[in-house]
């Protein structure tokens, strides 16, 4: 089980990596299309920049980003403080480890419910983006999908954290 959920959240990163090359691609196209058109100015002319791209970036970006975090939380690439917490007693770490695994699980259930509900709501609302007019919904479902995979993981990390099982 813990083969494939690695495997899915990698796929899944490597998806929200495409998502954020797209935006990074789309940026340079558009501070080219400025420079060129500084150029063209002087000639009378003009160039075009990428119409919504305001747009674009946001919408993919609050699709992209959340991609990312499940594979965080399988590498536990997530901030922790650990000073305090090394010097302890074994016992005592991994009971932290467990609760803030298990605090985590929760949180992100948390947001995934209120996502389903934003998700809903914008949907119902009708809500377009400003210049390029695409429906905001259905961007809210890889963030869905992220927010499920990150918890599996957190969740699976805290069972194995309880059972005394080490390693990814």
């Amino acid at each position: 089980m813990r083969e494939i959920l690695e495997r899915v959240v990698l796929w899944w990163a490597l998806a929200g990596g495409i998502g954020l090359l797209l935006i990074v691609g789309a940026t340079a196209f558009n501070v080219g299309a400025f420079a060129a058109d500084m150029v063209a100015r002087r000639f009378g002319a003009s160039v075009g920049a990428f119409p919504g791209y305001e747009d674009f970036v946001r919408l993919t970006v609050s699709a992209a980003v959340p991609m990312l975090f499940p594979y965080c939380q399988l590498r536990r690439g997530h901030v922790a403080v650990d000073l305090l917490v090394e010097r302890m007693p074994q016992l005592v770490q991994r009971a932290i480890d467990a609760i803030s695994l298990i605090g985590m699980t929760l949180l992100v259930l948390f947001l995934l419910y209120w996502m389903v509900i934003g998700m809903a709501e914008t949907r119902a609302d009708h809500a377009v983006s400003r210049v390029l007019g695409w429906p905001e919904w259905p961007f809210y479902l890889p963030g869905l999908i992220s927010l499920l995979l990150w918890a599996l993981v957190a969740a699976d990390d805290a069972g194995r954290t309880l059972r005394g099982v080490r390693g990814r």
